[in-house]
């Protein structure tokens, strides 16, 4: 087994990728814009056949691991708590057709804001969207 030093966010990525991870996606925000950049780092350097992208907000980046995750692969969406305002209608109702692929949604919150500008529990979304 390899050892790495890895911060939070790398190691969310790197176990996505140990998951089989297919189609990463994102909306860049701290305290998550760094799960991206690692993994497509990853990508390049291992080679390895995994679609990672930038969106250009919250709500296309959700409904493309959306898309992925009914056709069959296993994905992966992060951004910022406030990102998940944006994204919220698809969240809500994702729930009612489910996913054929795995689907992790990466949310951080930035509790005191030191990071960002936001305070706010995302956890209330899993309430409101039964997930």
């Amino acid at each position: 087994m390899i050892k790495k030093l890895l911060s939070g966010n790398e190691a969310v990525g790197q176990g996505a990728l140990e998951s089989g991870v297919e189609v990463v996606t994102g909306y860049p925000g701290t305290p998550s814009s760094e799960v991206i950049p690692f993994l497509a780092d990853m990508v390049k350097k291992e080679n390895l056949k995994v679609y990672v992208e930038w969106s250009v907000n919250e709500k296309v980046a959700f409904d493309v691991a959306t898309a992925a995750a009914w056709s069959g692969k296993r994905v992966l969406v992060t951004m910022k708590m406030a990102g998940l305002n944006v994204a919220s209608d698809t969240l809500v109702n994702i729930v009612n057709k489910g996913v054929r692929g795995g689907m992790i949604v990466y949310v951080t919150d930035d509790p005191g804001t030191h990071a960002g500008c936001t305070e706010q529990d995302s956890r209330f979304y899993s309430f409101i969207s039964l997930v």
